[in-house]
């Protein structure tokens, strides 16, 4: 998989005169204002059957895992298993963030202290090259659709490349100094950011513009929209800001000690949203998000077995094999964790009941497969589908391109994947 296939740099087709002007600072995060023909396409793909793990370190080593899930027949339990696929050093600086695109899990993208984003087919174990754009260490990556990948940087700016030939669609300017953290909308329409300058940012990714910043009074250091997209929490050291998505601070989580990681999660038993917390403790807390947005959200659950602080957590909706058990479940969410301690953990948030809720004793969660790399200090991970649970558009094992070709086109529509980029220098 580290065999270099080629080099591109990244770089607009056309460079337009900055526009530099200052947004005003706004009390309101209208995502209504990015309202449009475009409706937000909703997925109909059945979940995957197996999975990916990929995860970075300091030491530069880029770890690969197949993840797989079986019927244990004799107690009707359900079997999660790790196996290696892949171990080699992807930059020459330590990785800082890992991402794999969505609904099929090709594309993964790795960033690194070196400045460099580099390319791989997940699928073939290959790399394909290495974007150049940013100046500065990268952050954070994503992938909002699978044509589209999100990169954040020290350098101040945030980029979106198209997944196909990787030009540059937008380059974001704004924040003065490095970009801790960003989130897209789970319409994909806008996205928030977070960075060194204390801002909090949003962006209308459909223009390539900056569209409201306010001052936050200190540094944000992860920013995550929940699933409905109608709130979204700000992190700084051992603080969770939770705020409505018109810019009201609803609530302040502190909790014991310092954060590294914040991600939201629906429940797999019953109804609700779970807020998952990493920190310096050495677990993964559970939050439960009441209905009642006047009540506090509370830890009902922690999940454990790490022996140093937890550095990433990410989940992936997960079908299971068929059980002969009455009632038996179709499908589950998992959690990956990565820690300073060199260990990668999988959890099955079904281990959660439903009438788990705030007053309840706080539940104890073990994790249900572990790969230990011995000693390496991970950093970031990301997991990716596996096989599906159908495979109308497989032949001979392969994906049709056509079909493949049309979905990537139609997600296109709406991102102006002709205008290669369109900057948008705003201070403020």
């Amino acid at each position: 998989m580290a065999t270099i296939t080629s080099i591109k740099r990244a770089r607009p087709a056309s460079s337009p005169k900055e526009n530099k002007k200052v947004l005003p600072r706004s009390d309101h995060l209208l995502v209504s204002s990015t309202k449009g023909k475009q409706k937000t396409k909703q997925s109909t793909k059945p979940l995957p059957t197996s999975f990916k793990i990929v995860a970075g370190s300091y030491e530069r080593l880029l770890y690969g895992l197949d993840g797989s899930v079986s019927l244990n027949e004799t107690n009707d339990s359900y079997k999660f298993e790790l196996r290696p696929t892949f171990l080699f050093p992807a930059h020459v600086s330590c990785i800082k963030a890992v991402a794999a695109s969505p609904n099929g899990g090709k594309w993964l993208a790795t960033g690194s202290a070196d400045e460099v984003i580099k390319v791989w087919d997940l699928r073939r174990k290959k790399e394909i090259g290495g974007l150049l754009h940013h100046e500065g260490s990268i952050t954070q990556l994503h992938f909002p659709s699978r044509s589209h990948l999100l990169s954040a940087s020290e350098d101040g700016t945030l980029c979106l490349f198209h997944a196909r030939d990787w030009v540059v669609l937008r380059s974001l300017k704004g924040h003065k100094g490095r970009v801790n953290s960003m989130a897209v909308h789970p319409s994909n329409k806008v996205a928030l950011s977070v960075g060194k300058d204390n801002t909090l940012r949003m962006w209308d990714l459909m223009r390539g513009k900056g569209s409201a910043s306010t001052k936050l009074g200190k540094e944000g250091e992860v920013v995550r929209w929940s699933p409905t997209g109608s709130s979204f929490v700000v992190q700084s050291q051992n603080t969770i800001d939770v705020f409505t998505v018109d810019m009201v601070l609803r609530h302040t989580i502190t909790h014991p000690s310092r954060i590294h990681t914040v991600r939201f999660s629906n429940r797999v038993n019953g109804s609700g949203e779970l807020l998952l917390v990493g920190a310096e403790d050495k677990k993964l807390s559970i939050y439960d998000i009441p209905d009642d947005p006047e009540i506090l959200p509370t830890v009902i659950a922690e999940m454990t077995g790490h022996s140093s602080r937890v550095k990433e957590v990410e989940i992936l909706p997960l079908a299971l094999p068929r059980s002969t058990k009455a009632n038996a479940p179709l499908s589950t969410i998992i959690l990956c964790t990565v820690s300073s301690d060199g260990k990668i953990h999988v959890y099955d948030l079904a281990s959660l009941p439903a009438d788990q809720k705030a007053g309840s004793e706080v539940l104890q969660i073990s994790p249900v497969a572990e790969y230990d790399t011995k000693g390496t200090r991970l950093t970031c991970v990301t997991i990716a589908d596996g096989e599906a649970l159908e495979h109308a558009k497989s032949v001979n094992g392969k994906r049709k391109r056509g079909d493949e070709d049309s979905e990537q086109e139609d997600e296109d529509e709406g991102w102006g994947a002709h205008e290669r980029e369109a900057e948008d220098d705003e201070s403020g």
